[in-house]
């Protein structure tokens, strides 16, 4: 016990392995809910933690402890769809003054970025979509309560999100131990490669956003229609009486 306790005293909850190796199952369900449900988990390692705990499923002798897959997957799936509905009604409750209170500026941009998810894709979309981007998927929950999105509405699609996201990393991360022998050697390389995909859509839309400020250039607006200039009034002689046409008045 006392081995146990300083295991998870020591237990680092930015890397997936140490938290797997301390806490198990459980500890998947404690991160999933915290980074989904509580704006203070936004940092936590989700997809890496999802990928590599699939790994750890698999059958066979492999580093680090071996995880039930199905305890996996309950784990995963009941932690991260009970997150997401707790901070949506937190959001219901509380409204914007929770996302204003924090002075982490990575928060604040991701609360920018998932309104502009809701904007642009629609509730339905978005709150899919969401789930595959870190920080997004955190303060999208209570964003979504805050802004009045329906109950019915936001239930229904984190659901399916939540069941996309959870069950599909888990089990790539299952497949790809079960296929590759000696996987385990490549964690860390495997982990990285996670969290870069992670981030693409992320990295593309900062790409997107600089294209469209790059379009609006002096260049671009060459076809603009400019307002006519006022040209200064022609000075004209002062009309006096019009002159005789020649021959007038005279007599045959």
């Amino acid at each position: 016990m006392p081995a146990q306790s300083a295991a998870a005293l020591a237990v680092n909850l930015l890397d997936a392995s140490s938290l797997l190796s301390a806490f198990g199952a459980l500890g998947i369900a404690v991160v999933m809910f915290a980074e989904t449900g509580l704006l203070i988990g936004f940092f936590l390692p989700g997809d890496s933690l999802l990928f590599t705990a699939g790994l750890l499923a698999r059958s066979g002798a492999h580093s680090g402890p071996h995880l039930d897959l199905a305890q996996v997957l309950a784990a995963s799936v009941a932690g991260a769809l009970a997150g997401a509905q707790v901070g949506y009604l937190l959001g219901r409750r509380g409204g914007r003054a929770l996302l204003t209170r924090s002075r982490s500026r990575k928060l604040h941009e991701g609360a920018e970025r998932a309104e502009e998810l809701l904007g642009r894709y629609g509730h339905a979309r978005a709150i899919v979509l969401a789930r595959f981007v870190p920080v997004v998927r955190t303060v999208l929950n209570p964003l979504a309560g805050a802004l009045g999105v329906a109950p019915r509405t936001f239930a229904l699609w984190q659901v399916a999100g939540g069941l996309l996201w959870t069950v599909g990393l888990v089990l790539a991360g299952y497949g790809l131990g079960s296929a590759v022998p000696n996987v385990d050697r490549y964690l860390l390389p495997l982990v990285g490669a996670v969290v870069a995909l992670s981030l693409l859509p992320v990295a593309l839309e900062v790409l997107r956003n600089r294209g469209r400020r790059a379009a609006v250039t002096p260049e671009s607006r060459l076809g603009e229609t400019r307002p006519a200039e006022t040209l200064p009034a022609e000075t004209l002689p002062a009309e006096g009486p019009a002159a005789p046409a020649p021959g007038a008045g005279q007599e045959p």
